[in-house]
């Protein structure tokens, strides 16, 4: 079992062990960390991955290519040390809120 640090963009730092999840992790530690549903579908809980690794085979809401991108922090395992900037969503999910929003102008 390896533990590394994860630190945000907005300072905070945790350590969280490869058995853990981030946002557990982040409940944990008292972090306000955005979440929803836990099973990787809902994405309220995505952080762009400036540094590191992640494992998060179960993200079923990331396409491929964004899964080398983003986190799901509540199916991210750490598998190396992480810098994670919170709050911030992949573009497919910034182009169908737009689409969303450009429908409901129409």
């Amino acid at each position: 079992m390896a533990t590394y640090t994860v630190e945000f963009a907005s300072g905070e730092t945790i350590e969280v062990e490869d058995t853990d999840t981030i946002l557990q992790r982040c409940i944990d530690e008292g972090i306000a960390q955005e979440y929803s549903c836990r099973v990787g579908m809902c994405l309220a809980c995505t952080a762009k991955i400036v540094e590191g690794e992640v494992e998060q085979p179960a993200a079923r809401g990331l396409t491929d290519e964004e899964r080398g991108e983003y986190a799901l922090t509540c199916m991210a395992r750490p598998a190396s040390d992480l810098v994670l900037d919170r709050g911030k969503y992949p573009p497919s999910i910034e182009g169908d809120a737009t689409e969303t929003v450009a429908a409901a102008d129409d």
